[in-house]
This record gives C-alpha cells, structure tokens and sequence, in this order.
C-alpha cells in the first residue's frame, strides 16, 4: 500500500512538470520548422548581385541567420528578400505556391513564404510586417479562400499601405482560379468566404480589407487559368525582369564610346534569337572586353530564369583548378554546391542537366582551350535561345571553339580617349585651360587604351603641374606601372621563341615587313610561322595588308622595358640594345659581352619603317665587337668598321648597313650564318672589298640594294642560290 500511495503522489507531482515539458517540446517544434522554412528561403536561394568585378562568379555565399528567435528578429537583423508571398495556405500552399516558391529560390531569388504554423493568435506579428516592409515584391496569390483569412487580410492591407506610400515596393497579385472582378467586388465563390469573416468585425476594419481588395484588384497581374508551371515561369520572369537592376554585372561609371560596340555585337545576337549562340571578344589586354560583355549580358540578362558570370578565368582556374570552375556554373543555373570533383566528370554533369535549360553564360578571360571544353564545349549542352558569352586575349581559342560570332575590341579614337581621361582627371569632359596642352600630351601616349586612359586620369587627378610634367617624360619611356603589369601577362603565357619574336618587334621590327624578319628568326629556332600566328591571336600585334608589323604603343613600350629590366643599370647585360646613347657608351667603352643579342646605332628611329636614318659615320673597332659572340641582328647607317672581327660576326643572321662607305676596312668579317643583307643607298661598287664576306653567306634569302648606284653587275649573287627577294 505504501509504494502504491507514493507511486500515485509522485504521479500528481509530476503530472504538471511533463505537461509544462511538453509543451515548450512542441511549441520549438513549431518554431524550429518555422525557422527552417525561412532558411529555405535564405540559405538555398543566394544573391547573384555582383559587388565586385574581380569576383569569380555572379553568386555570393549565402548567410543564415537564426530568424525566429524573438518575435522581432527580422527586424532587428534587418533581413531583406527579394519577394514576400501572401498567400491561403489550405489553397495553395502544398500546391501552386509551394511550385512558386521553390522556382524563385532556383533563379537565385531571395523569397520569403510565410508558414501557419508560425501565427499564433489573431494578430499580425512584428517579424511578418518586417518581412512585407524589407521585400522589393509583393505577391498576394488571392485563392478563392484568401478572404476567409484574417491573416491574409491583414497581409494584404500592409501589402498596398507599402505599395501606396511610394517606397519602391512592387505588387504583382495572381488570381488563383478567382476573377478579379469577384475579388474587387466581393462576390462569386471568392465573396461567399469573405462573407464568413465579415460578420465577425467592425465596420473599420472591414472598409480597410474590401479597400485593399479593390485596390489590388485594379492591378495589373496574372489570373490562373490552365496550365500553372507556364504561369509559375512567367511570374519568375517578370520578377527576374523587375529585379534587373539586383542582378546586373557592375560596370565602371564613366563609359565613352561603348554604345557603337555594344550595337554591332547586338545586330548579331538579335539576329538568331531562338538559336543557341557562341559570341567571342577578343583583344589586347586593357582594352575594355569585360565591360563591354559586361555591358551586353546585362542587356541580355532579363531575358534569361538562368545566368552565370565566370570572372577571372584565367587566373582561377590556374590557381583553383577546372573543376572549382565547373562548380560555380553549376551553382549559379542549379543551385546545388560542389557537385563534380574533376574535369571530365564536370563535362559530364553540365553537358545532360543543362541540356534542357536556356541560359545566358558570361565566361571572362579564356585564355586556353581546355577551360572552354570543360564549361561550355558544344552547343548542344544548352537549350535554344541561350547565349554564351567569351572574352579573351587569344582569337585562336575563339576559331577552335566555333563560336558563331567573333567582335575584335580596338582602340579608342582621339576624341573618345580624351573625354575619358578627363572624366577620371577632372571629373568633366574636357581639361580645364591651364592643363590642356598637358592633357593632350598624356593621352597620345596611352594609343588609346582605356585602362592607361583611367589609370593615368586617377592617377593625375587633383596633382600639380609639376608632377603631370614628370608624369609625361616617364610615360615616354615606359608605360605606368598598373598597365605594364596587366599587359605583362599576355607576355607571360608565350613560349620561349614567341616571347623572341615579341621583343624584337617591340625594339627594332615595327614598320618592317614581316616576311623578311622571318628568316631571321626561322634561323634562329623561333618558329616565326607559328608565333606570329599566336602573336596576333593574342592581340599583341597586328599585320596589315603590306606585311607591315604593328604594335599598339604601349605594347611596344612593355616590350622595352622587359628588356630593360634584364639590368637597368648596365646595358651590356641587357639581350638588345637600341637606344643610341646607350649603344656608343657600350662600344666605345669596348663594354660589350655575349649577353647582347641585337644592336640599332642609328640617330634615327629603332622602328625600321624603312626610312632611311641619319647616318652614325663612327668608326668601330673589331676591339669594340670582341665580346659580341652572341650577336645575330645588327643595324648601323653610315658607320666604318676597321679592324679583326673574328668572331664577332660568327651569329649575326640580320645586317642592315645603310649608306655603306665605298672602303672596307674590316678582317674576318664572317657572316655565314647571315640571311637578310640591306645595303640601301650604299655608295659600293662591283670592286667593293666587303664581297668577299658577303659572298660567304649562301644562306642569304633577302638581299636590298635599292639606290645603290655604282653598282654594274651582279657577280655577288652567284653563290647565293636561296635568294627569295
């Protein structure tokens, strides 16, 4: 009897305590599930507003936050959203809104639903309002039973007071299987449940709902008749369009001149709209091309539920690898993290689940085949309509992948490259008077390149006189130090013979026929063919319809000071030489060692347009070219050489000797090696003593006498029998 009796009192005790228990066990049951709910809303979905040019990809990571931890946490955390769902859950909530939502969250949209079971009593809580107040669009989904709701009426009242207080909120109400009369006027199926709640309050709130209702009524939305998952893509649409601005790549202020590009690429892509398109920009660094396809995706960008901006491909695929790549494609169309741990896996998961969607993809400095193949190898990954988007420095990554449309971005004009320096130096279009001639003398040094043109206007802005002036003579010598370090790169990515070609044509070949300087190089082991190929690929330098090589100036100037920087103190240690001063100071000071590879003497030019430079007249010494073991171009107008050249001359495959004396004065002066001799407006003749030499080079493919007029015959040519020109 005893333990029966204390059995039965510690039950009475008890029985309040595991009440109590229980109830606080289902009421965080309640908020738990609540709070995952929302988490849904904020941790699955991710904001693909771009902060930062230099980011990798359009997505940011998602931060959760514990939203129901007090009745007032959204408001205190200032939590925003993209779209606030009202809607009668018993409707629609397992069904076309659940659809709804779930599609918003996989475009990327920040969307907040709203869950029963967090009401608790009849009145709106502080965190639902925030929630209305702190999302850009509000979307009541009026089902036939919305107005039974006090809840979803109260939603709806704070829905258009938002709306009418000119905040910026949007409103963009679905008629689910309700006419908006019905919904204006209170009458049909949808006015009979409305008629449950009407009898239950007073005449002032009941003038607020039937308000609210006329009011989004008149609006302008969508009315759920057939088929829902077309009305599901047309409402994610229509979000995605109002959201642009939230979306959109940010592009530098200040633009000039970007219209007449973005049209022509435009006329292209609008051309073929239903068709899946490969667009390719290429040129030389800092010449504008992520801006510019920038400036098009975000044209393009309302067009599209699925869109992905790869930043910076080149240099986060070398440092994360291609899979990291393929990973952040996939999470901004799919939404679903770190699926693929390789390449061809990758390939293998985008090219089946992307099959299906219409995308629009912006892949930002390509610069080797196997980062396109492994991001968007074909055409047929994707769906029609889709567009995708290639920016690169290498054409020839453009032509392997057969993109349908390839836009070369060149060079600003004088006109637009002096409104943007201004914009950056003066924050106006025009210099003011006292620094224009300045102005003008900055700019033509930048060959109209944006990135010097904004870097140089940051840089100058609000400085004195004085420093412009300093400014000017570096710039005249060597580009500033942020643009050389971004052109720099191309630079990087050459092979050892390509990387020769590139320096020579930046100290001595700009002007000069391409054709001849081949030979040179194609002796030296250059393979000239091929790497003026990828030189042009690469936008580093042009051909023009003579043969001529080009260079853009501040490519040229990158490439001398590359050279420099072999040793700026000491120019014999440098590979070339072309800068007069620098040249008779090595060999007048019998300076010279096998480091040197090429020499220009010449008070003229080292940019062999073919004019002929004013002549040096010196004589030098086989003492001077002792060291010179390694020299293979030389270029002199007017000189004397007297003395033993032995071995000094061993390598030289190029010699342009202009204005040539009629004496020869030089000892072994052998040139086997040689094949490009340029005598022009020499004053030889046929009893000339240098023939001897000349006559040694049977490689010799190009030969210029142009103007030499004491020339009769042409006994000199018998030994050379590969003589091309």
């Amino acid at each position: 009897m005893h333990r029966a009796i204390f059995g039965h009192s510690f039950a009475v005790l008890m029985a309040p305590i595991l009440l109590s228990g229980l109830a606080l066990y289902f009421l965080n049951k309640k908020k738990n599930s609540v709070r995952r709910s929302v988490e849904g809303a904020s941790g699955l979905s991710t904001s693909l507003t771009e902060t930062n040019s230099d980011a990798s990809s359009s997505s940011t990571a998602p931060t959760k936050t514990d939203n129901y931890t007090s009745t007032s946490s959204i408001v205190t955390t200032g939590n925003r959203y993209d779209v606030f769902l009202s809607f009668r859950g018993p409707d629609t909530r397992e069904g076309f809104t659940d659809h709804l939502y779930n599609r918003l969250v996989d475009a990327g949209i920040r969307a907040f639903r709203d869950d029963n079971e967090l009401r608790q009593g009849e009145k709106i809580g502080p965190d639902l309002l925030a929630a209305i107040e702190n999302s850009k669009i509000l979307i009541p989904v009026l089902s036939v039973n919305y107005g039974s709701s006090k809840w979803c009426l109260d939603e709806l009242v704070r829905i258009m007071e938002c709306k009418n207080n000119c905040t910026g909120h949007l409103v963009l109400p679905i008629f689910y299987k309700v006419e908006p009369a019905h919904v204006r006027h209170q009458n049909g199926s949808f006015g009979d449940a409305f008629r449950t709640r009407e009898r239950r309050f007073d005449s002032t709130i009941l003038e607020k709902w039937k308000q609210a209702l006329k009011e989004v009524s008149d609006l302008k939305g969508w009315e759920a008749k057939g088929y829902e998952g077309e009305l599901v893509k047309k409402v994610v649409q229509k979000v995605l369009s109002e959201l642009k601005k939230e979306f959109e790549l940010v592009i530098p202020e200040n633009l000039v001149g970007i219209d007449s590009h973005v049209e022509k690429i435009m006329e292209f892509v609008d051309k073929k709209f239903s068709a899946t398109q490969f667009v390719g920009i290429h040129g030389m660094g800092g010449i504008g091309k992520t801006t510019l396809a920038k400036t098009i995706y975000n044209k393009l960008f309302h067009q599209f539920e699925y869109h992905s901006f790869i930043a910076a491909i080149r240099e986060s695929g070398k440092r994360n690898g291609l899979e990291y790549l393929q990973n952040q494609l996939i999470s901004d169309i799919l939404k679903q993290k770190n699926q693929v741990n390789n390449k061809d896996e990758g390939i293998k998961f985008i090219s089946s689940k992307f099959e299906g969607k219409k995308v629009l993809i912006l892949l930002d400095d390509v610069d080797d085949d196997d980062q396109l193949k492994a991001l968007a190898g074909n055409h047929n990954w994707f769906s029609s309509g889709s567009r995708i988007i290639i920016t690169t420095r290498n054409k020839s990554i453009l032509e392997n992948a057969g993109v349908d449309h390839s836009y070369e971005h060149k060079e600003m004009d004088m006109n637009h490259s002096l409104i943007l320096f201004c914009r950056h130096a003066f924050r106006r279009d025009s210099p003011p008077s006292e620094f224009e001639e300045d102005t003008h003398k900055v700019v033509s040094t930048t060959g109209g390149l944006p990135l010097s043109l904004e870097v140089l206007g940051s840089f100058l802005c609000g400085k004195k006189p004085t420093l412009w002036r300093d400014t000017i003579n570096k710039l005249q010598k060597v580009p500033h130090k942020k643009v050389r370090e971004k052109l720099k790169i191309s630079y990087e990515a050459l092979e050892h013979g390509q990387k020769q070609i590139f320096l020579d044509i930046a100290c001595f070949f700009i002007g000069t026929d391409g054709r001849i300087a081949s030979y040179m190089w194609d002796t030296c082991g250059f393979f000239p063919e091929e790497g003026i190929e990828v030189l042009i690929f690469m936008s580093l330098i042009k051909v023009g319809d003579d043969h001529k090589l080009r260079m853009h100036d501040q490519l040229r100037d990158l490439g001398r000071e590359i050279v420099r920087e072999e040793n700026q103190q000491e120019p014999q240690y440098r590979s070339r030489l072309w800068d007069s001063q620098e040249v008779l100071k090595v060999l007048k000071g019998n300076k010279g060692t096998e480091k040197i590879q090429a020499i220009y003497l010449s008070k003229g030019s080292s940019e062999c347009s073919g004019k002929i430079a004013d002549q040096d007249g010196d004589i030098h010494t086989g003492e001077q070219f002792k060291n010179l073991t390694s020299l293979r171009f030389l270029h002199v107008s007017g000189a004397h050489f007297s003395g033993d050249f032995k071995n000094s001359t061993e390598e030289l495959r190029w010699l342009r000797w202009w204005n040539c004396p009629s004496t020869f004065e030089a000892d072994n002066f052998h040139v086997k090696e040689l094949v490009v001799l340029d005598l022009s407006r020499s004053k030889i003749s046929d009893e000339w003593r240098g023939w001897s030499s000349i006559m040694m080079a049977k490689k010799l493919k190009f030969l210029d006498l142009t103007e030499c007029r004491s020339l009769k015959g042409t006994f000199y040519l018998s030994t050379s029998q590969l003589l091309q020109i």
